[in-house]
């Protein structure tokens, strides 16, 4: 699971506050592939790092090796 369920950047940005949880602690593979269902608005870098393109949503997903995903909604305003 991820750490929040919505996130607010403004345009230009970049966030890093995104931490995800796993379940059980103690899983061995903790890889996750993120991804961004609107990079217009919104990317996500291999780490975890949003950074606010342009207004809008966008949600971002962490996906485990395991296919179990987590989303937060990311709203992005303009500078």
């Amino acid at each position: 699971e991820l750490n929040k369920e919505t996130l607010s950047i403004v345009a230009g940005a970049t966030d890093s506050s995104l931490v995800v949880s796993f379940t059980p602690s103690d899983t061995t593979d903790k890889s996750i592939t993120w991804t961004s269902s609107a990079p217009t608005y919104a990317t996500v870098s291999a780490d975890g790092v949003v950074t606010g393109v342009a207004a809008g949503e966008s949600t971002i997903t962490a996906t485990s090796k395991n296919s179990k995903t987590a989303t937060c909604v990311v709203t992005v305003t303009a500078s």
